[in-house]
């Protein structure tokens, strides 16, 4: 969902049918939009290859190449989101709680991207790996949100509701993440307990 709005505001930016809500800020001041659409939409996609285990093992050099560029489009992904966020006018319908939230996924997504790479060059790979995960799990908010506000839109109670529903969202991803990580790390365990069965596996 993301990619599919973003493209449509894209296309908007650049002179195609005007098909997304109106917005003062992005009209008076595209760039921090654009530079966060240009670069969410190829860390989302190319990222979700980074945790294919087989594709680490077969091709390493790939693994290592593509890395170095979504941590770079990562890093754009954060800081124009936090620019956004400082930049733009509030919205209508959203409050300071959701301001703050964004706040805090847009640090929180470049902290763990630098913590990432500083774990890797340290030789540290389960802790750039779960780093690398919260990261993604946080730039990936923006999927989750929709369904969140969804479910908010049912309930009343205004603009805290929403405001709630939406920091909801990185909080569920965040979640997922940490299962993600600690079943990992759990496998991990397990094969270097049993040395002769991880030889056997493919």
């Amino acid at each position: 969902m993301p990619a599919v709005t973003g493209s449509l505001r894209l296309g908007e930016l650049f002179g195609g049918p005007a098909v997304m809500p109106a917005h003062p800020g992005i009209a008076a001041s595209p760039l921090p939009v654009i530079v966060h659409i240009a670069a969410v939409i190829p860390y989302a996609v190319l990222g979700a290859f980074q945790f294919s285990a087989r594709l680490r093992r077969r091709r390493p050099g790939w693994h290592r190449a593509a890395g170095r560029l979504l941590v770079a489009l990562g890093l754009a992904v954060a800081a124009s989101g936090l620019w956004m966020t400082l930049a733009y006018p509030r919205q209508p319908g959203t409050g300071p709680l959701l301001f703050a939230f964004r706040l805090l996924a847009g640090s929180g997504m470049a902290a763990g991207l630098v913590l990432g790479v500083v774990a890797i060059r340290r030789g540290d790979v389960p802790s750039h790996r779960a780093w690398m995960t919260r990261a993604y799990a946080l730039a990936l908010g923006a999927g989750t949100q929709v369904l969140t506000g969804a479910v908010a839109a049912t309930f009343p109670g205004g603009v805290p509701v929403h405001d709630l529903a939406m920091g909801a969202a990185w909080v569920i991803n965040l979640a997922v993440a940490e299962a993600a990580i600690r079943r990992g790390r759990a496998g991990s365990g397990r094969r270097r307990r049993h040395p002769a069965n991880a030889a056997r596996t493919p």
